[in-house]
């Protein structure tokens, strides 16, 4: 063989056995930042929801996708050190739990994007400009529905007949808080039912709240949506029955922690719809123009064990309308 023949066959070795450039390439590993005010154990049902979702969408866990998750187990004062520890570790996109998570990330960034789960109303938290153009860099979904804290009302009359006086936990530090009362108290007034407001703002109010509803004499409870009683939930719960007043909340986990009733937005679903969003800006969507989602699935729990520890009886019809039943 002459060299030049040899030459021509070596470079032709060469190019058929030597890999594609973009083989070469490593496959860049994506980070998302998961912050949360509560614990992870706490919030298990809707990360799993937000895994599935991203696992739907073709990301793999460990191999093209990697979660880093900070929880300030309710210490609310760590949220700002902890989400600084994500924005060191340039994350591509943060998620956040709730409003108390995303206020944390907000301040601890303006660049990286940030995926709300869920926010009760985040134009009144100041996290957007509006829902259809946030704006800035944070997007996502609302549980903007105030006017199904009317409807728990409601479902409370319907199974207690007599009732006459119920006890509204709230929080004035919660944005969506005040439109939530304002539609409670007109459901109030169409129902014939007085309502007592008593302002949660930390855990330590909780049983001064019971106390409130056992002087005032209530006839039941209403929770609405706030970061405290959400990191309380077992305690509000068991305090509610051990005071034998029917209690409805505004999630599932209440029901799932030995709360009588639930009514409002099913939660799973939009942590699972939030791996959409993160989908949408890892292939370079703004977060300024994808307009913010509001809830689409609501769902009615009932704990009958809880009913019975209270001494209430549900009517069948009641019953019939619920979407899950805790025996």
């Amino acid at each position: 063989m002459s060299v030049k023949n040899f030459i021509g066959l070596l470079i032709t070795m060469l190019l058929t056995t030597a890999p594609p450039t973009e083989a070469q390439q490593p496959t860049k590993v994506l980070r998302i930042g998961y912050l949360t005010a509560g614990s992870l154990s706490a919030q298990s049902p809707r990360i799993e929801a937000f895994r599935q979702g991203l696992r739907e969408l073709g990301y793999a866990e460990g191999k093209t996708l990697v979660i880093e998750y900070r929880r300030a187990e309710g210490k609310f004062d760590r949220l700002p050190a902890l989400a600084a520890e994500l924005v060191r570790l340039k994350v591509d996109v943060i998620v956040t739990g709730g409003a108390i998570s995303t206020r944390g990330a907000k301040e601890a960034t303006v660049s990286i994007p940030i995926v709300m789960a869920q926010d009760s109303d985040p134009v009144a938290s100041g996290f957007v400009a509006s829902l259809a153009r946030p704006g800035g860099n944070i997007t996502g979904l609302a549980t903007l529905a105030p006017e199904i804290s009317g409807k728990r009302l409601e479902l409370l009359k319907e199974i207690v007949p007599r009732l006459s006086r119920v006890v509204v936990f709230g929080s004035s530090t919660e944005p969506a808080n005040a439109q939530s009362l304002k539609e409670t108290e007109l459901a109030a007034r169409a129902l014939g039912v007085k309502l007592q407001h008593v302002d949660v703002l930390a855990p330590k109010d909780i049983e001064t709240a019971f106390r409130a509803a056992s002087k005032g004499r209530a006839d039941a409870v209403l929770v609405l949506a706030s970061s405290v009683a959400n990191s309380q939930r077992t305690q509000i719960a068991e305090l509610a029955v051990k005071n034998r007043l029917p209690a409805v909340y505004y999630q599932t986990e209440f029901v799932e922690d030995g709360g009588l009733m639930s009514y409002g937005v099913n939660f799973t679903d939009l942590f699972r719809r939030a791996a959409t969003y993160v989908d949408k800006i890892l292939k370079g969507a703004k977060p300024a123009e994808l307009p913010v989602e509001q809830p689409m699935k609501f769902e009615f729990i009932i704990n009958l064990k809880a009913a019975k520890q209270i001494g209430l009886t549900i009517p069948p019809n009641v019953l019939a309308r619920a979407d899950r039943v805790f025996r």
